[in-house]
């Protein structure tokens, strides 16, 4: 920016007046709202645009473009993190970035494009001229906007992914072209190579990745002749940089003795777990081994406590859904029953909950296999089933010391079922996981497992079904349209469906070119009222019951997923890859 325009624009915006007014005429808020917003700010001092932000009266991108607007400067978008020189950008340290919340996004005619959240700073402009001795060029863009990109830039899984590339090129132009299977001496060294440092590197820059990538889980799998490695991100398997040849029977022995495994033993599974400390912060590592014809696979699940709000709010649970579960949590005794499959936010549900009943005045254990998070004030107990520490031992024992709430990990068999009805039926809470296609078909389940309906009608309270569906990602969100077939298939209404609008992601840097950031959570309550319960006792089909819950205004897993559909939030295909359409007439 030429410095008379760059002071020109700063004697312009200091009367706060002028901008306020300014927005006024753009009918951004009323006279009112600013005398109000002029009036806080002279008592507590600030930006104008601090305050509307505070006051929730503007949202952070329209302060933004209405500056850009009133100070003649260009509005930079961060829409795509692709428009975003990554070179240019990690020009400069990131604290200096953090300090100015800026980013030099990219070079244009021999310019640094600087895009800042407060382009009046002189301070911050003269620094970034002094450090990077280059003609800039300011542009505006917003605090939040620009923490995101930095967050991105100076920590994204790519910087990771690079350094991971380095190495393995490394250790590849190092070694001797090495032909056919890896011999037993190579096997043989790999305690000695799993404590040296390109091991070490490499296996720390992967944990390092996976964090930053948001990853589930690792999966080390070995090959006929080579190794592979992939993310689970947001529900899907993602190819990650496998390590050179000959490192890859020390990455498996380096995890077993992270994990404190016995890394002579290679014929039979093997757990473990361990802690790492990156992006500041603590996170649990939980370690499996298993053998396979080609050699030890390794699943390695990140836990990141940080990440998980276990916020009873913050479920997604739709508001009148959220309500009537609130309302069966204070019932003093039955059984909460979460079903979904593997790695479908039944455990993360089952913890808000926790959260939520926790309570100085309630003694509350759980029983789980294994502890993935550890939660202040609660009991927890981790199944051993090698000293016969099983979930039905572990219930008998728990029933003992007067409990009041009873978490179960799994319903795993039979017996555990009926020590859960029967902590029930004698005035405790008992919450646990299961693993059916939707609610219905858990009381089917159930009564395979041989318990008897009037036993099921008497300690039930809620069975809640539930999914994971990724969300379209914010940063390349785009309208698409329906064809009628989808349509059909989602059970919608027509003629809501040709007054809805649909969007999908079209792919960029931010989301790994997937269309997808995130994961939102699909529901499916049944509640066992009265109704339920004569139909239970009676006999009825699981579709029967199905029916009764759908006329109560229940609706299934699908709906819901349409619900997120009109939202905005989420994909037909999605939904569709992980729901049905049921037909409940009879």
């Amino acid at each position: 920016m030429e410095t008379a325009q760059f002071s020109a624009n700063i004697t312009k915006a200091k009367n706060n007046y002028l901008f306020g007014e300014f927005l006024v005429s753009k009918e951004l808020l009323t006279q009112i709202q600013l005398d109000e917003a002029l009036s806080e700010q002279e008592e507590k001092g600030g930006r104008l645009g601090e305050i509307l932000l505070r006051q929730n009266i503007l949202a952070d991108e329209e302060v933004t473009i209405a500056l850009a607007e009133y100070l003649l400067m260009e509005y930079f978008h961060f829409d795509d993190i692709s428009k975003v020189n990554m070179n240019i950008a990690r020009m400069l340290p990131e604290s200096i970035a953090k300090r100015f919340c800026l980013v030099t996004v990219n070079e244009v005619d021999d310019q640094v494009i600087i895009a800042m959240a407060d382009p009046l700073d002189v301070i911050a402009v003269d620094t970034i001229r002094l450090k990077i001795k280059r003609k800039i060029r300011v542009v505006i863009s917003s605090a939040k906007e620009i923490r995101h990109a930095i967050e991105i830039i100076y920590h994204g899984s790519d910087v990771e992914e690079q350094r991971l590339r380095d190495l393995v090129e490394l250790e590849v132009d190092s070694e001797d072209e090495l032909e056919g299977e890896l011999n037993t001496e190579v096997d043989a060294s790999s305690e000695v190579a799993a404590t040296q440092a390109p091991v070490i590197r490499f296996v720390d820059l992967l944990l390092s990745q996976a964090v930053k990538s948001r990853a589930s889980d690792i999966h080390i799998e070995p090959q006929e002749n080579a190794m592979s490695i992939r993310m689970r991100i947001d529900g899907i398997l993602r190819d990650m940089v496998p390590p050179a040849r000959k490192m890859q029977a020390a990455v498996i022995t380096r995890v077993k003795i992270l994990s404190d495994m016995d890394i002579a033993e290679r014929r039979l599974p093997q757990d473990g777990r361990f802690k790492i400390k990156t992006a500041g912060r603590s996170i649990d590592v939980r370690a499996s081994i298993i053998p396979t014809i080609y050699g030890e696979k390794a699943v390695m699940r990140i836990l990141d406590a940080s990440s998980a709000s276990h916020d009873i709010e913050q479920l997604g649970f739709e508001p009148e859904l959220l309500e009537d579960f609130k309302a069966i949590l204070k019932q003093p005794h039955g059984i909460i029953i979460v079903t979904g499959p593997t790695g479908s936010g039944k455990s993360t549900t089952l913890y808000s909950v926790l959260n939520y009943l926790k309570n100085p005045t309630k003694n509350i254990t759980t029983v789980e296999d294994p502890v993935e998070y550890r939660l202040e004030g609660i009991n927890q107990i981790q199944v051993k089933s090698e000293i016969k520490l099983t979930f039905a031992s572990c219930l008998r024992a728990i029933l003992r010391q007067d409990p009041d709430i009873v978490l179960i990990g799994e319903i795993r068999d039979k017996e555990t079922v009926e020590i859960a009805i029967k902590a029930s039926l004698t005035g405790h809470l008992v919450l646990s996981t299961f693993h059916t296609n939707d609610a219905p078909s858990a009381l089917s389940r159930l009564a395979y497992m041989g318990i008897e309906p009037y036993l099921l009608a008497s300690s039930l309270n809620l069975v809640v079904a539930q999914r994971l569906v990724r969300k379209i990602c914010e940063r390349c969100k785009e309208p698409v349209e329906l064809v009628p077939e989808v349509i059909k298939r989602l059970n919608m209404d027509p003629e809501k469906a040709r007054d809805a609008t649909f969007y999908h992601g079209t792919g960029c840097k931010v989301c790994g070119n997937t269309g997808y950031f995130g994961r939102v959570p699909i529901f499916e309550f049944l509640v066992i009222d009265k109704d339920i319960k004569e139909k239970l006792i009676a006999g009825a089909s699981e579709a029967e019951i199905r029916a009764t819950s759908r006329n109560k205004n229940y609706g299934g897993l699908l709906e819901s997923g349409v619900g997120r559909i009109l939202k905005g939030l989420t994909t037909a295909e999605e939904v569709l890859s992980v729901t049905f359409t049921e037909d409940i007439k009879i």
